[in-house]
């Protein structure tokens, strides 16, 4: 929508209000959508079991169930460093980069290329993490070594870039500048990495428990310091930090939080997780789980 509205702005401006009408409209959209979301009790896996929920959730016993997340997996502690790192680099990408380096119809070509190149990183990386040839414990720690892999990799290139400019001497060049293909590949390149980081995850967030209720405490932890840094973020840009500070801060948290939840990928995620395990805290039994048409031993486990 912005590149088709700003296709021919070759001056680094900002894009007309129509432009966020019209994402106005499309998040209104989504919200009517989502209310036909199926309900979570009304899921049935392949194998014939159900999702693991509170039969009677309360106000109280789902702030509770907080903390009794935090009880039954305290090492899950260890991954708060990813989620809270998990959005701080849209700022330093957005603003930093495509925002301060490029005209207006370049920055919105930036965008789509940036979320294609997330759209086919979810993807691939999605099937590769449910690829069963391999165990999902060895899985998790490829995962992890791909992950760490990649932000030297792509962090080290953007740091080659960084090095090009400051905040003080930035240019508005647009995609016929001479030079721009490598920006332009680097900053796709950042959009295929948030879709690796999100979906990892993700990905170790539910191998940790096949229990619904357990599962949705733990994206909660993820969302809340999810929006929290990315706040401090966007606070730190505002006092006009210097574009490498950013990228600095953006290249160290994000590789000291992958060392952060080495323990956890290396130690906690295992190939089977015992429903024994997953149906505590909550008020529903093996028999509310197993459907009757299944055999018990079909569910002992889920990989």
């Amino acid at each position: 929508i912005p590149l088709g509205e700003n296709i021919h702005v070759r001056t680094n401006s900002n894009v007309n209000n129509g432009t966020y009408i019209v994402f106005i409209i499309l998040m209104l959209i989504g919200a009517v959508v989502a209310t036909f979301i199926v309900r979570a009790r009304d899921i049935i896996r392949d194998d014939g079991t159900h999702v693991i929920l509170m039969k009677n959730p309360t106000w109280s016993s789902e702030f509770y169930g907080l903390f009794e997340s935090l009880l039954f997996e305290p090492s899950v502690i260890l991954l708060f460093p990813m989620f809270w790192s998990s959005n701080w680099f849209y700022t330093y990408q957005q603003n930093a980069i495509n925002g301060a380096h490029f005209d207006t119809r370049t920055k919105a070509l930036n965008g789509v290329l940036y979320y294609l190149a997330q759209i086919f990183g979810a993807i691939g990386l999605g099937y590769a993490l449910d690829y069963t040839n391999f165990r999902r414990s060895v899985r998790g720690k490829i995962a992890w070594g791909f992950l760490f892999t990649m932000t030297m990799v792509i962090w080290g290139g953007g740091y080659a870039f960084q090095k090009q400019y400051t905040r003080a001497d930035t240019t508005a060049d647009d995609w016929f500048s001479s030079g721009y293909a490598g920006p332009m590949f680097l900053y796709a390149f950042y959009g295929m990495y948030d879709s690796f980081w999100q979906c990892t995850v993700y990905w170790y967030i539910g191998a940790l428990s096949n229990s619904g209720r357990r599962t949705a405490n733990y994206v909660g932890f993820y969302k809340g310091l999810q929006s929290a840094g990315a706040a401090v973020m966007w606070s730190m840009d505002a006092q006009w930090t210097d574009f490498m500070t950013e990228f600095i801060s953006n290249w160290v948290l994000l590789s000291l939080s992958l060392i952060c939840a080495a323990p956890v990928v290396f130690r906690k995620i295992t190939d089977h997780s015992p429903w024994e395990l997953d149906l505590q805290n909550t008020d529903e039994t093996v028999e509310d789980v197993i459907s009757a048409d299944e055999p018990a031993v079909r569910i002992v486990e889920v990989v």
